[in-house]
């Protein structure tokens, strides 16, 4: 019988855009330097676009209440972990649903503080996010780069070399 660690778990993802079409990224507390956006597994018939407010909400602190949905990626992607991080929890890596919200809130209700898998948050143009990410997530991240793109600040916009990450969870 195969090891669970050669199973995709069922995720779901989201992609939170602000009112200037800059990303909502979060700096993992295990992998200081690695931005990501808030994601995770799905519970036992969890519907994808409620276990996404659900990851929201214990990632970030922002409330259903606070977004708005303009998109979904049409079909799941999937992501494989290196084999190192692959445990029976986590298996071979996830098949992901993702979506695209509009925030509507304040930055004040952002709290990476709700959950100890995230240590800081920025808004960021979302290539930067692509520079900065760990490398098993940058496929999944251009594709919906290329799906999502005209919600996002400027086709190509880069951030400039000295803008370095700087959002705490102090």
């Amino acid at each position: 019988m195969n090891s669970p660690a050669q199973y995709f778990r069922a995720g779901t993802g989201a992609v939170i855009v602000n009112s200037e079409g800059l990303v909502l990224a979060c700096e993992r507390a295990d992998f200081p330097g690695a931005w990501q956006l808030p994601q995770g597994g799905l519970e036992d018939s969890e519907e994808p676009l409620h276990g996404a407010f659900r990851e929201i909400a214990e990632e970030t602190g922002i409330s259903k209440d606070n977004l708005e949905l303009i998109d979904t990626y049409p079909e799941p992607l999937v992501y494989e972990l290196p084999v190192s991080r692959r445990s029976e929890k986590t298996g071979r890596g996830q098949v992901q649903y993702w979506f695209l919200f509009r925030f509507h809130g304040t930055d004040s209700g952002i709290d990476v503080n709700k959950s100890r898998e995230f240590r800081a948050w920025k808004w960021m143009p979302f290539d930067r996010l692509l520079k900065l990410a760990a490398d098993m997530r940058k496929p999944v991240y251009r594709r919906l780069a290329e799906r999502f793109q005209e919600y996002f600040s400027g086709p190509g916009t880069v951030a400039s070399p000295n803008d370095i990450p700087s959002g705490t969870a102090d």
